[in-house]
C-alpha cells in the first residue's frame, strides 16, 4: 500500500511532516510517498539526521501556504505539493492522501481533482472528538450550508466509518441541535430531523453539545459552520481544562505530591484529548481517501494520520459507502424542488 504524503503543508512544515513521513516508513507497513521539493527535502533530512532511504520523493516545485485562496491549487499552484500530490492520488499511484495543509485548498483540490462517489452531492470532514466514547462530527468545516438530504449522507458516510472504523454494530447517528425535542431549531433542523427519522439509519434524534461526552451518539451530524464552532469550543474547553489541572497539582506541595501519584492516569487524560493521537480527519465521499491532518500537527501526529490513511483503506469504507448509497436515494418531491 502506498501512501501519498505532501511534506511542504503544515505549520510545522516541512521538518515535522519529514519526520513523521520517515516515522511511518519505518513503523507502518506502507510505503510513503513525500511530495515536496526534493532538494528541500534532502537538505532537511541532511540538517536533522534523518534516514529518507525508504522514502519515495514525488517532485513539487512549490507549496500552497495558509493564505493562498482555495482555488489556487488548481490554478496559479499547479505544481504545489498539495496539487501534485492530489493528481497522483487521482491518477492511481497511491491509495490515500494526507495533508496537513490550507483546509480550503485541500477541499477545493480533492473535488475537481480526485473527485466525488458518484451520488455524493457535498464531501464533509469527518473530525473524531476525542471523549470516553469517540463522537465523529459531520461536518465539520467544509459546508456553511446543508440540505436535509446532504445530512441524512453524512449520517450513512459517518456511520459507515464508526462501524467499520471502531467495530461498532450499528452507529447511532444524532442531529446537533439547541434541544432535543423534534420541535426544537431552526427550519433545517426541523426538516432534517425529520429526513434522518425516516431514512435507514439508526436515529436517536436531536443532540445538545453538553450530552456529547456522555455517549448519547457515535456520529454527530451537522452543518459545516456549526459544526466547526462545535469542534473549535471543544478543543480549545480540552486545553484549558488539562492547563487548570497541571496548574492546581503544581500549586503548592500537596498539589505537586498529589500530582506524582496521579501522574499516570493524568498522562492518559492528556493522551485521550491530544489531536495527535487520532491523525487527522478523513473528507468522506471523495472517489478516493483524503486525510486533513490538523494544521499544527507534529512527526507524531503526521505518523498517526498516515496510520489513519492506511486503515481507511484496508477497511474498504469507499466501497462500503457505494453499496450503502441506493438505499439512500433522493425523494422525488425533494428532487422536484
Amino acid at each position: 500500500m502506498k501512501i501519498a504524503l505532501d511534506i511542504m503543508g503544515g505549520d510545522a512544515a516541512p521538518l515535522a511532516t519529514l519526520q513523521g513521513a520517515v516515522l511511518a516508513a519505518e513503523e507502518l507497513p506502507v510505503t510513503v510517498a513525500a511530495v515536496g521539493e526534493p532538494d528541500c527535502i534532502t537538505r532537511i533530512a541532511k540538517e536533522n539526521g534523518l534516514d529518507i532511504s525508504k522514502l519515495e520523493i514525488v517532485p513539487a516545485a512549490s507549496v500552497i501556504t495558509m493564505e493562498d485562496e482555495a482555488l489556487s491549487v488548481v490554478r496559479a499552484k499547479k505544481d504545489s505539493s498539495m496539487s501534485v500530490g492530489l493528481r497522483y492520488l487521482a491518477a492511481g499511484e497511491a491509495d490515500a492522501f494526507v495533508s496537513a495543509g490550507n483546509t480550503g485548498a485541500l477541499l477545493a483540490g480533492a473535488t475537481l481533482l480526485v473527485r466525488r462517489i458518484k451520488g455524493i452531492e457535498r464531501p464533509g470532514i469527518a473530525t473524531l472528538l476525542p471523549f470516553a466514547c469517540p463522537v465523529l462530527l459531520l461536518d465539520s468545516g467544509a459546508n456553511l450550508e446543508i440540505t436535509p438530504h446532504n445530512a441524512v449522507i453524512f449520517g450513512m458516510m459517518g456511520g459507515v466509518y464508526m462501524q467499520n472504523m471502531y467495530g461498532l454494530d450499528a452507529a447511532r447517528i444524532g442531529l446537533l441541535n439547541n434541544g432535543t425535542e423534534e420541535h426544537k431549531g431552526l427550519p433545517f433542523q426541523q426538516e432534517a430531523y425529520k429526513a434522518l427519522l425516516d431514512a435507514p439509519l439508526s436515529f436517536v434524534g436531536n443532540v445538545e453539545p453538553k450530552s456529547l461526552p456522555f455517549d448519547v451518539c457515535d456520529v454527530l451530524v451537522t452543518d459545516g459552520f456549526s459544526g466547526n464552532i462545535l469542534l473549535k469550543t471543544v478543543e480549545g474547553t480540552s486545553k484549558f481544562v488539562l492547563k487548570a489541572i497541571k496548574e492546581m497539582f503544581y500549586r503548592d506541595a500537596v498539589g505537586k505530591l498529589s500530582g506524582l501519584m496521579m501522574k499516570s492516569r493524568m498522562a492518559s487524560l492528556k493522551k485521550q484529548f491530544d489531536t495527535s493521537e487520532h491523525g487527522g480527519a478523513p473528507i468522506l465521499g471523495m472517489a478516493k481517501p483524503v486525510i486533513k491532518a490538523h494544521g499544527s500537527s507534529d512527526a507524531r501526529a503526521i505518523k498517526n494520520a498516515v496510520r489513519q490513511a492506511m486503515q481507511y483503506v484496508e477497511a474498504e469504507i469507499n466501497p462500503k459507502i457505494e453499496e450503502q448509497l441506493p438505499r439512500f436515494a433522493k425523494k422525488k418531491e425533494e428532487t422536484n424542488t
